[in-house]
């Protein structure tokens, strides 16, 4: 009989005991576990079917070992990779929640909220793109909260492994998630940094309305919706939000890579432009919650001779109404 991820409560893997269950996917189970010395982790373990897979299981370890080296303080750490019998498994620091359970138990989060998780996730992306590696898989799964509120990109380096697995095997696999695949990921075209802006700009869309922008039980009209129809403008759902905001969110969205943000730096750079607007506004006293995001990004879009003109129309206006009341 094959073993289940309840199979799994309770047993001693490595210096790991798993104490329950928080998460599964195609490929893994996710546990809360205990270490040895007391500390709870995540623990991540292969599903049986590609445990017992060797070229699966060394990709997934080689994989993980890599995606170890990455640091950086938006990227969830792994502190372990190993094998103990059939079982091979990751373990990685345990976060309060993700991106995902947090929209599930609170509902959409306010443009501030997501602004800062957004400058979050584009400084790890940037930084992982610099050392030469794709996420593949960027959504609001992968996306952990600390309990300060800061976001963290998980599984980096697992979608790799399934990309080099599928080369290697030919396998028919799926690579990412179908919601939030790039275009270029849909039609098997090879893919660069701009395919992870593209998923984040999907997770920022749910985050924003509530709801990915396509939607179908059939994964070949899902892929055709991503490489040929246009997502419905946030706004539309979400009028609360900013057109700035909107506009990084559909840029992100674009069909063609040339199209977005040409680096996530560059997306970074629009992202701190408006985190730097609400500092200043917080320092005349205004609530970030309360700002009018859409007023600022409107005001941004004038033509920046518009307000000195408006200044010496009206002082104008009060000279000529001073002669006329002086008569």
């Amino acid at each position: 009989m094959a073993l289940d991820s309840t199979d799994l409560i309770g047993r001693t893997i490595g210096p790991y005991i798993p104490e329950r269950l928080i998460g599964a996917g195609g490929f893994s189970w996710v546990f809360e576990a205990q270490h040895d010395d007391g500390r709870k982790v995540a623990l991540k373990v292969l599903k049986p079917r590609y445990s017992g897979d060797k070229e699966f299981e060394t990709r997934f370890r080689n994989e993980s070992n890599f995606a170890s080296q990455l640091t950086h303080p938006n990227v969830a750490r792994i502190l372990e990779v190993g094998q103990v019998d059939d079982i091979t498994y990751f373990s990685m620091h345990l976060y309060p929640e993700s991106l995902s359970s947090h929209i599930e138990r609170d509902g959409v989060l306010s443009e501030v909220t997501l602004v800062r998780i957004a400058i979050d996730v584009a400084s790890a992306l940037a930084f992982a793109h610099e050392s030469g590696v794709i996420h593949r898989d960027i959504k609001v799964d992968n996306i952990l909260l600390t309990k300060e509120g800061d976001a963290v990109i998980s599984d980096f380096g697992i979608a790799r492994a399934i990309s080099g697995y599928v080369s290697a095997t030919g396998v028919n696999m799926t690579i990412g998630t179908p919601q939030y695949i790039s275009p270029e990921q849909a039609q098997g075209r090879k893919l660069d940094g701009r395919s992870d802006l593209y998923a984040l700009g999907i997770t920022l869309y749910k985050a924003v309305t509530g709801e990915v922008p396509f939607r179908s039980a059939d994964w070949f009209e899902l892929a055709r919706m991503h490489v040929e129809d246009q997502p419905t403008p946030p706004r539309e759902k979400r009028p609360d939000i900013s057109a700035r905001f909107e506009r990084i969110i559909l840029r992100c969205l674009a069909k063609h890579p040339d199209d977005r943000y040409e680096s996530a730096n560059a997306l970074l750079d629009d992202l701190n432009n408006i985190a730097d607007r609400l500092r200043r506004t917080s320092m005349f006293g205004t609530s970030p919650e309360d700002f009018d995001f859409t007023a600022v990004a409107e005001s941004a879009d004038r033509p920046k001779w518009i307000m000195p003109l408006a200044a010496v129309v009206l002082v104008v206006v009060v000279a000529v109404l001073i002669v006329v009341l002086g008569k």
